[in-house]
């Protein structure tokens, strides 16, 4: 059946069983678990097992450890490998990014970019829609629109490494040596 003649159910579960969205601002449950807002494909999916199936989508994003906490005590950057969790967890054939980096600082921009590239080597098709263009030249592929048309498509022949950008951008924990700060004393 064309998916046009789809009525509003079968679009669902072709959106639930195939595609995994991943969005800039997350979109969590914040008073559910990052273990809970896995599994709610796999709920709607009429998945049983699906506890074990969301422990091993975090594991695979970094955040075995963190699996019990609520959106609000992980780190944006943790927030966005818990939503890319949520949208590998069915193993769609397609993944889609929403400007899945346009809330974080350049660091965890990269570590996401880098988990986007670990799926697309193991396979997974992943599409990113992004208004950075640093961001989009970690991509093999850029298609860029304009008012609904494809102004330009083109191959990138050596996509950017988020690996390799990663192991030279400082760290937060790093420690960054400067000139003591002068003190300032005021009488009064």
């Amino acid at each position: 059946m064309a998916i046009a003649k789809m009525n509003d159910n079968q679009l669902a579960t072709i959106r639930n069983k195939y595609i995994g969205f991943v969005f800039q601002n997350f979109n969590l449950l914040p008073r559910t678990s990052a273990l809970k807002n896995v599994e709610l494909p796999l709920m709607y999916a009429g998945v049983k097992d699906r506890t074990e199936m969301s422990k091993k989508a975090l594991e695979k994003v970094g955040l075995g450890s963190r699996m019990d906490h609520k959106p609000s005590e992980l780190s944006g950057g943790q927030r966005q490998r818990v939503a890319i969790a949520r949208a590998i967890v069915n193993n769609p054939v397609l993944i889609l990014g929403d400007e899945p980096t346009g809330n974080l600082d350049s660091v965890t921009s990269e570590e996401i970019i880098s988990v986007f590239q670990d799926l697309n080597r193991h396979g997974k098709t992943v599409i990113i829609v992004t208004h950075e263009e640093e961001i989009a030249h970690h991509c093999k592929r850029i298609i860029r629109f304009r008012d609904g048309r494809i102004l330009k498509d083109e191959i990138i022949e050596n996509p950017i490494d988020a690996l390799e950008v990663l192991k030279k951008l400082p760290r937060p924990d790093d420690e960054i040596e400067t000139e003591p700060a002068p003190v300032a004393q005021f009488k009064l």
